[in-house]
Protein backbone atom coordinates (compact mmCIF):
# COMPACT_ATOMS: atom_id res chain seq x y z
CA UNK A 1 0.00 0.00 0.00
CA UNK A 2 1.07 3.52 -0.81
CA UNK A 3 1.73 5.49 2.32
CA UNK A 4 -0.03 8.73 3.03
CA UNK A 5 3.29 10.56 3.05
CA UNK A 6 4.05 9.48 -0.54
CA UNK A 7 0.69 10.80 -1.78
CA UNK A 8 1.19 14.14 -0.10
CA UNK A 9 4.69 14.44 -1.54
CA UNK A 10 3.47 13.71 -5.08
CA UNK A 11 0.72 16.31 -4.76
CA UNK A 12 3.25 18.86 -3.63
CA UNK A 13 5.53 18.16 -6.57
CA UNK A 14 2.58 18.48 -9.02
CA UNK A 15 1.56 21.79 -7.49
CA UNK A 16 5.09 23.11 -7.81
CA UNK A 17 5.21 22.05 -11.49
CA UNK A 18 1.91 23.70 -12.32
CA UNK A 19 2.74 26.83 -10.36
CA UNK A 20 5.98 27.16 -12.31
CA UNK A 21 4.24 27.50 -15.75
CA UNK A 22 3.98 31.07 -17.16
CA UNK A 23 2.27 32.44 -20.28
CA UNK A 24 4.56 33.68 -23.08
CA UNK A 25 4.30 36.97 -24.94
CA UNK A 26 0.97 36.76 -26.87
CA UNK A 27 0.92 36.45 -30.64
CA UNK A 28 0.61 39.66 -32.61
CA UNK A 29 -2.78 40.60 -33.96
CA UNK A 30 -2.60 42.80 -37.09
CA UNK A 31 -3.37 46.47 -36.35
CA UNK A 32 -3.82 45.74 -32.60
CA UNK A 33 -1.87 46.47 -29.39
CA UNK A 34 -1.78 44.54 -26.11
CA UNK A 35 -1.51 45.94 -22.60
CA UNK A 36 0.44 45.27 -20.58
CA UNK A 37 3.05 43.96 -23.01
CA UNK A 38 5.64 41.71 -21.34
CA UNK A 39 7.84 38.77 -22.26
CA UNK A 40 5.93 36.42 -19.90
CA UNK A 41 2.90 36.46 -17.59
CA UNK A 42 2.15 34.63 -14.34
CA UNK A 43 -1.04 32.59 -14.07
CA UNK A 44 -3.93 34.84 -13.21
CA UNK A 45 -2.49 37.96 -14.93
CA UNK A 46 -4.77 39.69 -17.44
CA UNK A 47 -4.05 41.31 -20.77
CA UNK A 48 -6.30 43.44 -22.95
CA UNK A 49 -6.16 43.69 -26.74
CA UNK A 50 -7.34 46.89 -28.41
CA UNK A 51 -7.31 48.00 -32.04
CA UNK A 52 -4.95 50.74 -33.09
CA UNK A 53 -6.40 54.19 -33.93
CA UNK A 54 -8.13 54.05 -37.28
CA UNK A 55 -9.14 50.41 -36.85
CA UNK A 56 -12.18 48.77 -35.24
CA UNK A 57 -12.68 45.28 -33.75
CA UNK A 58 -14.78 42.72 -35.54
CA UNK A 59 -15.68 39.86 -33.16
CA UNK A 60 -13.39 37.93 -30.85
CA UNK A 61 -12.30 38.58 -27.27
CA UNK A 62 -10.36 41.54 -25.97
CA UNK A 63 -9.51 40.46 -22.40
CA UNK A 64 -7.58 37.29 -21.55
CA UNK A 65 -6.30 35.73 -18.27
CA UNK A 66 -3.12 33.66 -18.15
CA UNK A 67 -4.29 30.12 -17.15
CA UNK A 68 -2.40 27.62 -14.97
CA UNK A 69 -1.56 25.69 -18.14
CA UNK A 70 0.55 28.60 -19.41
CA UNK A 71 -1.22 28.59 -22.78
CA UNK A 72 -3.25 31.56 -24.01
CA UNK A 73 -6.71 30.84 -25.37
CA UNK A 74 -7.22 31.18 -29.13
CA UNK A 75 -7.63 34.85 -30.01
CA UNK A 76 -10.20 35.55 -32.75
CA UNK A 77 -9.93 39.31 -32.57
CA UNK A 78 -9.71 41.08 -35.97
CA UNK A 79 -9.03 44.77 -36.45
CA UNK A 80 -10.29 46.22 -39.71
CA UNK A 81 -9.74 49.76 -41.08
CA UNK A 82 -12.40 52.37 -40.54
CA UNK A 83 -14.30 53.26 -43.71
CA UNK A 84 -14.90 56.89 -44.56
CA UNK A 85 -18.21 57.84 -46.15
CA UNK A 86 -18.60 57.81 -49.94
CA UNK A 87 -16.87 60.91 -51.24
CA UNK A 88 -19.66 61.56 -53.69
CA UNK A 89 -19.41 62.94 -57.21
CA UNK A 90 -17.30 66.03 -57.77
CA UNK A 91 -19.43 68.17 -60.04
CA UNK A 92 -17.43 69.33 -63.08
CA UNK A 93 -14.51 67.23 -61.88
CA UNK A 94 -13.14 63.75 -61.17
CA UNK A 95 -12.48 61.87 -57.89
CA UNK A 96 -9.67 59.31 -58.05
CA UNK A 97 -9.41 56.63 -55.37
CA UNK A 98 -8.64 52.98 -54.65
CA UNK A 99 -10.71 52.47 -51.46
CA UNK A 100 -12.33 54.70 -48.85
CA UNK A 101 -10.58 52.90 -45.96
CA UNK A 102 -8.20 54.44 -43.44
CA UNK A 103 -5.48 55.61 -44.14
CA UNK A 104 -6.04 55.90 -47.90
CA UNK A 105 -6.06 59.18 -49.79
CA UNK A 106 -8.32 60.36 -52.60
CA UNK A 107 -7.42 63.05 -55.13
CA UNK A 108 -9.45 65.60 -57.07
CA UNK A 109 -9.10 67.22 -60.48
CA UNK A 110 -11.45 69.58 -62.28
CA UNK A 111 -12.59 69.51 -65.88
CA UNK A 112 -11.27 72.04 -68.36
CA UNK A 113 -12.77 75.43 -67.62
CA UNK A 114 -13.06 74.81 -63.88
CA UNK A 115 -10.59 75.43 -61.06
CA UNK A 116 -10.21 73.58 -57.76
CA UNK A 117 -11.61 75.54 -54.83
CA UNK A 118 -10.11 73.68 -51.91
CA UNK A 119 -7.65 70.83 -51.50
CA UNK A 120 -6.38 68.60 -54.29
CA UNK A 121 -6.43 65.52 -52.01
CA UNK A 122 -8.04 64.32 -48.78
CA UNK A 123 -7.15 61.55 -46.32
CA UNK A 124 -9.44 59.19 -44.45
CA UNK A 125 -8.68 59.95 -40.78
CA UNK A 126 -8.62 57.70 -37.69
CA UNK A 127 -12.13 58.92 -36.88
CA UNK A 128 -13.46 57.87 -40.30
CA UNK A 129 -13.79 61.40 -41.72
CA UNK A 130 -12.20 63.06 -44.74
CA UNK A 131 -9.61 65.71 -44.00
CA UNK A 132 -9.42 68.38 -45.30
CA UNK A 133 -13.00 68.86 -46.41
CA UNK A 134 -13.88 67.94 -49.96
CA UNK A 135 -13.35 70.72 -52.54
CA UNK A 136 -15.62 72.10 -55.28
CA UNK A 137 -14.86 72.89 -58.92
CA UNK A 138 -15.62 76.53 -59.63
CA UNK A 139 -15.93 77.95 -63.17
CA UNK A 140 -12.83 79.68 -64.50
CA UNK A 141 -13.48 83.38 -65.03
CA UNK A 142 -11.57 86.01 -66.96
CA UNK A 143 -11.49 89.74 -66.30
CA UNK A 144 -12.84 92.11 -68.97
CA UNK A 145 -10.55 91.81 -72.02
CA UNK A 146 -8.03 94.66 -72.31
CA UNK A 147 -8.46 96.64 -75.54
CA UNK A 148 -5.25 97.05 -77.58
CA UNK A 149 -4.07 100.54 -78.51
CA UNK A 150 -5.73 101.93 -81.66
CA UNK A 151 -8.41 99.21 -81.48
CA UNK A 152 -12.05 98.92 -80.44
CA UNK A 153 -13.99 96.01 -78.96
CA UNK A 154 -16.23 94.80 -81.77
CA UNK A 155 -17.92 91.75 -80.19
CA UNK A 156 -17.94 90.61 -76.55
CA UNK A 157 -20.78 88.62 -75.00
CA UNK A 158 -19.87 87.34 -71.49
CA UNK A 159 -21.58 84.08 -70.50
CA UNK A 160 -22.43 85.11 -66.94
CA UNK A 161 -23.59 88.70 -66.72
CA UNK A 162 -20.45 90.81 -66.93
CA UNK A 163 -18.19 87.84 -66.25
CA UNK A 164 -16.40 85.94 -69.01
CA UNK A 165 -16.07 82.18 -68.62
CA UNK A 166 -13.72 79.64 -70.15
CA UNK A 167 -13.90 79.68 -73.99
CA UNK A 168 -15.74 83.00 -74.12
CA UNK A 169 -14.36 85.16 -76.93
CA UNK A 170 -13.87 88.82 -77.73
CA UNK A 171 -13.34 90.30 -81.19
CA UNK A 172 -11.40 93.51 -81.91
CA UNK A 173 -11.14 95.78 -84.91
CA UNK A 174 -8.58 98.46 -85.61
CA UNK A 175 -9.27 102.15 -86.02
CA UNK A 176 -9.19 103.56 -89.58
CA UNK A 177 -5.75 103.63 -91.23
CA UNK A 178 -4.55 100.91 -88.84
CA UNK A 179 -3.86 97.29 -89.76
CA UNK A 180 -4.21 94.34 -87.38
CA UNK A 181 -1.26 92.08 -86.72
CA UNK A 182 -2.30 88.92 -84.90
CA UNK A 183 -5.66 87.24 -84.39
CA UNK A 184 -8.63 89.57 -84.10
CA UNK A 185 -10.32 87.06 -81.73
CA UNK A 186 -9.06 86.31 -78.19
CA UNK A 187 -10.33 83.50 -75.96
CA UNK A 188 -10.68 83.08 -72.18
CA UNK A 189 -8.28 80.26 -71.25
CA UNK A 190 -8.30 77.61 -68.52
CA UNK A 191 -5.82 79.79 -66.58
CA UNK A 192 -8.27 82.68 -66.29
CA UNK A 193 -6.50 84.95 -68.77
CA UNK A 194 -6.96 85.87 -72.44
CA UNK A 195 -5.01 84.56 -75.36
CA UNK A 196 -2.50 86.91 -76.97
CA UNK A 197 -3.91 90.29 -77.95
CA UNK A 198 -3.50 91.60 -81.50
CA UNK A 199 -1.61 94.79 -82.35
CA UNK A 200 -2.97 97.68 -84.43
CA UNK A 201 -0.39 99.69 -86.38
CA UNK A 202 -0.82 102.70 -88.62
CA UNK A 203 0.12 101.73 -92.20
CA UNK A 204 0.96 104.09 -95.07
CA UNK A 205 1.49 103.29 -98.73
CA UNK A 206 3.49 105.28 -101.32
CA UNK A 207 1.59 106.93 -104.15
CA UNK A 208 1.15 104.34 -106.93
CA UNK A 209 3.14 105.03 -110.13
CA UNK A 210 1.34 105.72 -113.40
CA UNK A 211 1.92 102.84 -115.84
CA UNK A 212 3.37 103.53 -119.27
CA UNK A 213 0.60 104.10 -121.81
CA UNK A 214 -1.96 104.29 -118.99
CA UNK A 215 -3.23 106.21 -115.99
CA UNK A 216 -3.96 105.72 -112.28
CA UNK A 217 -6.54 107.33 -109.97
CA UNK A 218 -6.34 107.45 -106.17
CA UNK A 219 -7.83 109.57 -103.33
CA UNK A 220 -6.77 113.21 -103.40
CA UNK A 221 -5.11 113.48 -100.02
CA UNK A 222 -1.56 114.02 -98.79
CA UNK A 223 -1.09 110.48 -97.43
CA UNK A 224 -2.48 107.13 -98.55
CA UNK A 225 -3.28 104.67 -95.75
CA UNK A 226 -4.15 101.03 -95.23
CA UNK A 227 -7.27 99.94 -97.18
CA UNK A 228 -7.12 102.98 -99.51
CA UNK A 229 -7.75 102.01 -103.13
CA UNK A 230 -6.40 103.03 -106.53
CA UNK A 231 -7.76 102.27 -110.02
CA UNK A 232 -5.74 101.75 -113.19
CA UNK A 233 -6.58 102.11 -116.87
CA UNK A 234 -4.83 102.09 -120.24
CA UNK A 235 -4.85 104.24 -123.33
CA UNK A 236 -6.41 103.05 -126.59
CA UNK A 237 -4.85 99.93 -128.17
CA UNK A 238 -3.36 98.98 -124.80
CA UNK A 239 -4.76 96.52 -122.29
CA UNK A 240 -4.36 96.28 -118.55
CA UNK A 241 -2.18 93.45 -117.31
CA UNK A 242 -3.46 92.97 -113.75
CA UNK A 243 -6.50 94.03 -111.71
CA UNK A 244 -8.22 97.32 -112.39
CA UNK A 245 -8.49 98.11 -108.66
CA UNK A 246 -5.70 97.65 -106.11
CA UNK A 247 -5.56 98.20 -102.35
CA UNK A 248 -3.00 99.43 -99.83
CA UNK A 249 -2.06 96.31 -97.82
CA UNK A 250 -1.03 95.91 -94.18
CA UNK A 251 2.58 95.49 -95.33
CA UNK A 252 2.64 99.07 -96.65
CA UNK A 253 2.57 98.17 -100.35
CA UNK A 254 -0.08 97.81 -103.05
CA UNK A 255 -1.85 94.51 -103.65
CA UNK A 256 -0.71 94.70 -107.31
CA UNK A 257 0.95 97.12 -109.74
CA UNK A 258 -0.76 96.62 -113.11
CA UNK A 259 0.91 97.60 -116.37
CA UNK A 260 -0.40 98.44 -119.85
CA UNK A 261 0.43 96.04 -122.65
CA UNK A 262 0.10 96.67 -126.34
CA UNK A 263 -2.46 94.88 -128.51
CA UNK A 264 -1.27 92.57 -131.30
CA UNK A 265 -1.86 93.26 -134.99
CA UNK A 266 -2.87 90.23 -137.04
CA UNK A 267 -0.27 89.54 -139.70
CA UNK A 268 -2.27 86.88 -141.56
CA UNK A 269 -5.12 87.90 -143.84
CA UNK A 270 -7.15 84.71 -143.67
CA UNK A 271 -7.19 81.90 -141.12
CA UNK A 272 -9.67 79.89 -139.13
CA UNK A 273 -8.50 79.44 -135.56
CA UNK A 274 -9.74 78.08 -132.25
CA UNK A 275 -10.63 80.82 -129.76
CA UNK A 276 -12.21 79.97 -126.42
CA UNK A 277 -13.03 76.51 -127.75
CA UNK A 278 -14.80 77.74 -130.92
CA UNK A 279 -13.74 78.05 -134.56
CA UNK A 280 -13.59 81.69 -135.62
CA UNK A 281 -12.16 83.65 -138.54
CA UNK A 282 -9.22 85.49 -137.07
CA UNK A 283 -9.53 88.48 -139.37
CA UNK A 284 -13.13 89.01 -138.25
CA UNK A 285 -12.80 88.17 -134.53
CA UNK A 286 -9.78 90.42 -134.08
CA UNK A 287 -10.29 93.12 -136.69
CA UNK A 288 -9.27 95.72 -134.10
CA UNK A 289 -6.30 93.70 -132.97
CA UNK A 290 -5.83 91.00 -130.34
CA UNK A 291 -5.65 92.02 -126.71
CA UNK A 292 -2.59 91.25 -124.62
CA UNK A 293 -2.98 87.80 -123.05
CA UNK A 294 -5.49 86.47 -125.63
CA UNK A 295 -4.75 82.95 -126.88
CA UNK A 296 -5.67 81.29 -130.19
CA UNK A 297 -4.81 77.95 -131.76
CA UNK A 298 -3.86 77.70 -135.44
CA UNK A 299 -4.62 74.61 -137.53
CA UNK A 300 -1.66 72.84 -139.12
CA UNK A 301 -1.38 69.86 -141.52
CA UNK A 302 0.44 66.60 -140.96
CA UNK A 303 1.28 65.71 -144.56
CA UNK A 304 2.45 62.16 -143.80
CA UNK A 305 -0.72 61.22 -141.92
CA UNK A 306 -2.93 63.54 -143.96
CA UNK A 307 -4.60 64.97 -140.87
CA UNK A 308 -4.63 68.23 -138.92
CA UNK A 309 -3.53 69.38 -135.48
CA UNK A 310 -3.41 72.68 -133.57
CA UNK A 311 -0.68 74.83 -132.09
CA UNK A 312 -1.44 77.58 -129.55
CA UNK A 313 0.02 81.07 -129.54
CA UNK A 314 -0.56 84.12 -127.35
CA UNK A 315 -0.49 87.87 -127.73
CA UNK A 316 2.32 89.16 -125.53
CA UNK A 317 2.64 92.95 -125.31
CA UNK A 318 2.12 93.62 -129.04
CA UNK A 319 3.79 90.47 -130.34
CA UNK A 320 1.94 87.45 -131.75
CA UNK A 321 4.13 84.67 -133.12
CA UNK A 322 2.39 82.72 -135.85
CA UNK A 323 3.16 78.97 -135.55
CA UNK A 324 5.66 77.90 -138.22
CA UNK A 325 3.51 74.91 -139.12
CA UNK A 326 0.65 77.18 -140.25
CA UNK A 327 0.43 77.77 -144.02
CA UNK A 328 -1.68 80.63 -145.31
CA UNK A 329 -3.09 79.93 -148.76
CA UNK A 330 -3.67 82.59 -151.35
CA UNK A 331 -7.29 83.32 -152.14
CA UNK A 332 -6.49 82.28 -155.71
CA UNK A 333 -5.40 78.77 -154.65
CA UNK A 334 -8.97 77.58 -154.45
CA UNK A 335 -8.01 73.96 -155.05
CA UNK A 336 -6.03 73.76 -151.81
CA UNK A 337 -7.79 72.60 -148.63
CA UNK A 338 -7.28 74.62 -145.45
CA UNK A 339 -5.91 72.70 -142.46
CA UNK A 340 -8.97 73.43 -140.33
CA UNK A 341 -11.08 71.53 -142.93
CA UNK A 342 -8.93 68.36 -142.66
CA UNK A 343 -9.84 65.55 -140.26
CA UNK A 344 -7.96 65.83 -136.96
CA UNK A 345 -5.07 63.47 -136.24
Amino acid sequence: MISLGLVLFSTFLCHIAIAGRTCPKPDDVPFAVVAPLKTFYDPGEQIVFSCKPGYVSRGGMRRFTCPLTGMWPINTLKCTPRVCPFAGILENGVVRYTTFEYPNTISFTCNAGFSLNGTSSAKCTEEGRWSPQLPVCAPVTCPPPPVPKFATLKIHKPSAGNTSLYRDTAVFECLPHHAMFGNDTVTCTTHGNWTELPECREVKCPFPSRPDNGFVNYPAKPVLFYKDKATFGCHETYNLDGPEEVECTKMGNWSALPSCKASCKISVKKATVLYLGERVKIQEQFKNGMKHGDKVSFFCKNKEKKCSYTEETQCIDGTLEIPKCFKEHSSLAFWKTDAWDVKPC
